[in-house]
């Protein structure tokens, strides 16, 4: 009997703390707070409390640089982010990023009514801002790979990472179907083919999780804690800009948007994906930030996208030129183009006030103001925001941790394209011998781990050297995998009389390209990085060579084509290097295609896959195999 009554007077405490989390302090019941009431009708309750301050709060996202504990409480921010490259200190621990995140959410839930903010960051290949975290390859490496399994798994574990250190949103992925390599922005893309990008935004559902079967196509869908809220970017057609230029304008008719840069939308849409971006460039002249058509009736229409669309950083500035030189008016056509959330990120308070003046002057009706907010909420209560706001530090240890990087180091090898292996079949270079006396390593790229994780990676533009964070050279790779008797010499750019005297077996040369992100990528010439070709000239003009180019897209190789023994794409690898090691060296087989066309000269750009003038060096899809060496 006491037993009993200890069960029951458990229950009542449980029942009694529960209800005080969804009542007010004078007794009210909030149903918005109650997770047993369906989400629309949490929706519904909490809007008709809210005043148009709170409304507009949400639909500001502000940089970290810019907020406070007060701010988000005062204003009911919507969300808060980190830029390239922003952290709460160098080298901050997963602790201090966590400490940082609850901070400004703490803030956020003492509200007047408690609405818990996002938090977004750019994990575009794993958490690449944060230290020690796993860097997987660029997406250009993983278009090559073809494998959807490999890639969803890599957004599982970008979201453990991210969740590691107190985060729940994502930037990410980035689905352009890229058609210019002179673009810097197109590493960030899976291929110049619409079909692979379709394929590849399977990491959604790594990032967000696996929809249930019973659930609602085109509805968000974010499933746990170990999981994150996702963005697919940047809307639309951001990769067919004229000559590759960043931020330009994409001119094409209809039936050409919707064969090639529209697929992958609708396949992120019907994957749940929770957000999409809209994109800085134009189409056929309009800004996609103030793309009514397709922002509005497209994607919400035509897709029944049910999630919300959020603008890239000063994206509506960017509407005008100058940037920001009419902001009132800029406010007004994004929101009307069907924006939701701005990342401002760091005017919010001239955004509210422009924004707030637009509707109390009904030049933006009340119902769009609702639309926004509905659909910034449904994304909330989806994902659980309001019963579990703060950080789960269990997930802490899941930064950077072994699991990760070996799964980084497989998708390295997966990456691989193998381009050429000797003069023909009956003599190959490759795999090489782990045994040899004694080999060069020689290249710009060879000892450096910046270069070879390329932009967004600690810094927005990435980083030369090897300190930015922790990770494998590829010459460290290399001097593990070979045999210990084996005497491996690092020349950065030796010269030809060093290579002739010294009587190597063979040498491996890796070059390419300096980091970059965004415009800055931008390049009408798309050679190698200096002093690239001459050591290419020096070291294989004198000794049997392989030459690993490390670059974000197809670069002009033609000119030394007949010097290079073996010739091997790895694209921006990230931090593992053991996984170029494990290729070169017949632990694993070569077994990448080429998922963008490698051309002969820049003057035949743009030039892509089914082009009537199409004269490629390598054909899209090209890739030599090799079998792993027995042991």
């Amino acid at each position: 009997m006491a037993e009993r009554f200890s069960i029951a007077l458990v229950g009542l405490l449980f029942l009694c703390c529960s209800w005080t989390v969804i009542v007010n302090a004078e007794g009210e019941y909030l149903k918005y707070k109650d997770p047993e009431q369906p989400i629309n009708a949490r929706i519904r309750d909490l809007m008709k409390r809210m005043t148009l301050a709170e409304k507009i709060g949400q639909m500001v996202q502000a940089d970290r640089s810019v907020v406070s504990r007060e701010i988000m409480r005062n204003y009911s921010l919507g969300s808060v982010l980190s830029g390239g490259g922003s952290e709460p200190l160098p080298h901050a621990t997963p602790q201090d990023w966590i400490n940082m995140v609850n901070d400004f959410q703490e803030g956020a839930i003492s509200s007047r009514l408690g609405i818990p903010m996002l938090y977004g960051i750019d994990a575009v290949h794993g958490h690449n801002n944060v230290y020690k975290a796993t860097i997987f390859p660029h997406n250009v490496g993983l278009g090559a790979t073809r494998d959807v399994h490999l890639v969803k798994k890599i957004g599982a574990a970008t979201a453990l990472e991210v969740r590691a250190t107190g985060i729940n949103y994502a930037f990410s992925p980035c689905i352009a179907v890229c058609r210019d390599p002179r673009w810097g922005r197109c590493y960030e893309s899976f291929s110049e083919d619409p079909e692979i990008v379709k394929k590849m935004t399977d990491i959604i559902i790594g990032l967000q999780g696996e929809i249930p079967a019973d659930s609602r196509k085109s509805v968000p869908y974010v499933g746990g804690k170990d999981k994150v809220l996702a963005c697919a970017k940047h809307f639309v057609g951001d990769g067919g800009t004229i000559r590759g230029i960043n931020e330009n304008n994409t001119v094409i008719d209809r039936h050409g948007l919707l064969s090639i840069h529209m697929p992958p939308y609708l396949d992120s849409v019907i994957k749940g994906v929770g957000t999409i971006m809209t994109s800085y460039s134009s189409l056929n002249g309009v800004k996609m930030h103030a793309n009514h058509e397709l922002v509005t009736n497209f994607l919400k229409g035509t897709l029944k996208f049910r999630g919300f669309v959020i603008s890239d950083w000063q994206g509506i500035d960017k509407i005008t030129y100058p940037p920001g030189s009419n902001y009132s008016y800029s406010v007004l056509a994004g929101v009307q183009a069907g924006i939701d959330m701005v990342m401002v990120p760091y005017n919010f308070t001239d955004f509210i006030g422009d924004l707030t003046d637009h509707v109390n002057n009904k030049r933006i009706p009340m119902s769009r103001i609702d639309d926004v907010v509905h659909r910034i909420l449904r994304v909330k209560f989806m994902m659980g925001l309001f019963e579990n706001p703060l950080s789960d530090e269990s997930f802490i240890d899941q930064l950077g941790s072994q699991a990760h990087r070996d799964l980084a180091r497989e998708a390295v090898r997966k990456s691989l394209v193998l381009l050429k292996n000797g003069e023909n079949a009956d003599s190959p270079l490759l795999p090489l011998s782990k045994n040899a006396s004694k080999i060069l390593v020689a290249g710009s790229h060879a000892n450096n781990l910046g270069y070879q994780c390329g932009g967004w990676t600690i810094a927005w533009q990435g980083l030369n050297g090897n300190n930015l964070t922790a990770g494998t050279t590829i010459l460290s790779a290399i001097t593990t995998a070979v045999d210990p008797s084996t005497e491996v010499v690092y020349s950065k750019n030796p010269d030809a009389d060093y290579v002739k005297s010294n009587n190597f077996s063979y040498a491996i040369v890796v070059v390419g390209e300096h980091p970059y992100a965004e415009t800055l990528g931008d390049s009408l010439n798309l050679t190698i990085a200096e002093p690239g070709p001459s050591t290419i000239t020096n070291v294989c003009a004198s000794v049997k060579c392989v030459v690993v180019v490390v670059s974000g897209r197809p670069l002009v190789i033609e000119p030394y084509i007949s010097q290079i023994d073996a010739l091997v794409a790895a694209w921006l690898p990230g931090s593992e290097g053991h996984g170029v090691a494990d290729v070169l060296f017949g632990d694993y087989r070569f077994s990448g295609k080429l998922a963008r066309t490698w051309f002969k000269t820049v003057d035949q750009l743009p030039m892509n896959v089914g082009d009537a003038h199409y004269d490629p060096l390598f054909p899209f899809g090209f890739g030599l195999t090799t079998e792993p060496v027995k042991a």
